[in-house]
């Protein structure tokens, strides 16, 4: 798993995740989410587009980051999902949790950036 971070402001950060996001990689996934968070930067955008898979360890980062990002009084929005990952947020009731958008750009307007 290859995790970059984009820094586009003082409070807002892009996200984006390379390769399968499973219990082998949740847990680095979720220290880097919460890393950034504590770097300041309380508005996350994570970009699924290159994650080709996710099981129950990785849909877990993404909450422990959503929860972190809402303790700090920010957000997290999920950006290109793949139809995999749609489908698995659907089926888990998780797309009711989380916010998608079929765009980086979308999901940062939403934050007026």
């Amino acid at each position: 798993m290859d995790v970059t971070i984009e820094k586009r402001d003082d409070e807002t950060a892009i996200v984006s995740l390379t390769g399968r996001l499973d219990f082998v990689t949740a847990g680095v996934v979720r220290q880097r989410i919460v890393d950034t968070i504590t770097d300041g930067h309380r508005r996350l955008v994570i970009d699924l587009a290159s994650v080709p898979f996710i099981d129950s360890s990785g849909l877990g980062a993404l909450i422990g980051g959503l929860k972190a990002a809402r303790s700090a009084g920010g957000d997290l929005r999920i950006a290109r999902a793949p139809e995999q990952m749609k489908v698995v947020l659907a089926l888990t009731t998780l797309d009711r949790v989380f916010t998608t958008y079929p765009t980086i750009d979308d999901a940062l307007s939403e934050y007026g950036s």
